[in-house]
Formats: C-alpha cells, sequence, structure tokens
C-alpha cells in the first residue's frame, strides 16, 4: 500500500470534507499517511486526527514561518527583540535558551509542543526548518535568528526523544546542511528532507548521514531537470513519498494557472514518474517506499 509521509490534513482545505477524505483513504490503496503540524493549533489538530484514526499518525513541530505562535500575546517587534543581540545562533540553540534568555517567554508554549511530540501517536518532530524565501516581501516573516534558535532547539527535542526530524528548508540550503550536520553529531540519527529542492550534490550528503529525501508532486511538474537528477541519484531506499497535501496537486490533477487540492490519493502519479526515472515498476516503488516510511517512522509494517 502507499504511505503518504506528509499530508495536512487539518489545513482549512479539508474543512468541508475532512472525516470523508481521511476515513476514504484505505479504499485508494493508502494504508498510512503522517499529518504533519506547522503550528501549534495544527500540531494539536494532527494530535487529535491520529488519535482518532488507526491508520493516522502525528508529526508536531512549529514551521520556520510559524515560530512567533510560540510566544503568546507578544507582538512580532518584541519576539525579534529577545534575538537581536544573539550572534552564535546554533550554540545558543543547542541550550535550552536559560543561558541567554533569564525568562524565556515561549516556556509554556513549547511545554505543550513537548507533550504533543511525547504522544504515542506522534511518530516525528516536525515541521521544523529554515525558511528565508519572501525577506522584504511578507508581513511578520520571521528573522534568520529566531529561525536558527528554534530549528536548532527543536532538532534537540527530537534527539532527547528519540524520534526522526522532518525538515523544511526554502532558499537556505547551506545553513541547513550545517545546522544538520551538527544535529548529527550530536546524535539525530533519522532525518527528512521534505519536499527536496537543492542539488543532487547536496542531496548525497543528506544521505551519507543517513536521511531521507521527501518526493512529491513537483517532481511530475515541467522543467524539473534538478529533483529529475537527484531522484536518478540517490538510492530508492532512501525515497519517502509525500504529497504535503492540500498544496503541490501532481500533474495532470494540476491545470497551469489553476489551484486543486491534493490529496493522498494522487500519489500514485508520483509513483509512476519514479518508476520511470529509477527504470523500476510502480509497484516496486510503492513497496520500497512503503518499507521505507515504517521504517522511517519506527512503525511495525
Amino acid at each position: 500500500m502507499i504511505f503518504d509521509t506528509h499530508t495536512h490534513y487539518d489545513d482549512a482545505a479539508f474543512n468541508k470534507d475532512r472525516e470523508e477524505v481521511v476515513e476514504g483513504l484505505l479504499k485508494k490503496n493508502v494504508g498510512r499517511i503522517c499529518n504533519i503540524g506547522s503550528t501549534m493549533r495544527g500540531a494539536e489538530e494532527s494530535v487529535k486526527l491520529a488519535e482518532r484514526y488507526e491508520h493516522v499518525y502525528a508529526a508536531a513541530g512549529i514551521h520556520p514561518d510559524e515560530v512567533y505562535d510560540l510566544y503568546p500575546g507578544m507582538k512580532p517587534g518584541e519576539i525579534e527583540e529577545v534575538f537581536e543581540n544573539i550572534h552564535d545562533f546554533t550554540e545558543y540553540g543547542h541550550a535550552d535558551g536559560r543561558d541567554a534568555l533569564k525568562e524565556d517567554p515561549s516556556d509554556e508554549a513549547f511545554a505543550r509542543l513537548k507533550e504533543l511530540a511525547a504522544n504515542k501517536k506522534t511518530v516525528a518532530i516536525g515541521e521544523i526548518g529554515l525558511d528565508y524565501h519572501g525577506f522584504g516581501e511578507y508581513k511578520d516573516k520571521p528573522g534568520i535568528a529566531i529561525q536558527k534558535y528554534w530549528f536548532t532547539k527543536q532538532l534537540m527535542l527530537a534527539i532527547e526523544l528519540g524520534k526522526p526530524a522532518v525538515i523544511h528548508s526554502r532558499n537556505a540550503s547551506e545553513d541547513t546542511l550545517e545546522i544538520m550536520r551538527k544535529a548529527y553529531s550530536m546524535g539525530l540519527r533519522s532525518a527528512v528532507i521534505h519536499c527536496y529542492s537543492y542539488s543532487k550534490e547536496t542531496a548525497l550528503n543528506y544521505i551519507e548521514m543517513g536521511y531521507y529525501l521527501g518526493i512529491g508532486g513537483v517532481l511530475t511538474y515541467e522543467g524539473q531537470k534538478k529533483l529529475t537528477k537527484t531522484v536518478e541519484a540517490v538510492p530508492m531506499e532512501r525515497i519517502l513519498l509525500e504529497t504535503d497535501c492540500p498544496y503541490l496537486t501532481p500533474v495532470p490533477i494540476r491545470e497551469k494557472g489553476k489551484w486543486s487540492r491534493n490529496s493522498s490519493e494522487y500519489l500514485p502519479y508520483v509513483i509512476r514518474k519514479i518508476a520511470g526515472i529509477k527504470k523500476t515498476t510502480p509497484e516496486e516503488v510503492e513497496r520500497i517506499t512503503w518499507e521505507n516510511a515504517n521504517r522511517f517512522y519506527r512503525i511495525e509494517c
């Protein structure tokens, strides 16, 4: 069966038919999914979904664009002031914050996130990482310092709990790789670079550390030469299927210039594309990625 390793069925796009869609996946050969938290609310809702459905698992974490979520009642400018004099971001992130902040205003929210992460149906910490897209364009975009701090702090949580990490990285290849290497040296043995978009050479650095690449609908888009070369180069045993639904709908469901809601049921389009690149059968891709996902999330087949 198919294991969709990265979904967002808590998203408002599924408000009208969430139950019908999630329950119906089993009839469409999707045997398991992992719903990924990206905000505090998303982490809460992901765990609730996982507790309700046997075939649903959860990941709990805060996306780099959402880290202000951890400071309820504070304005973005006030939050950024906390970090403006911190220069050694990753070393600061390795600590619990109290060496640099006498009283960390995020303590209560982080304690709740840790509770969600420790839930028996929570199989990973994520999605966490760095997102450097849109600086100067988006209002209230978290700065680099706070992103690096929370990326590293949540990686340390993954190490503490012995759970894999789900990594978001956009326009931040070098910094992400540097932080991941430090996390690896500190004991992080399992991670996936979600929606992988960097070079083949960078991918092989992650493969050397034993990490995985998340591959989804983007592979089916026109002009994806770099991603195609990456899929050609990495072992099948290091590829995880994902949708990132309701986003990144694969072709041909995705129409040029139009938005259409993605769903785990569309993963066969991605599977067939991978099979063509790897010169194997869709059935073999499905089998191997099912085994990969269960191994990654440490779930018995």
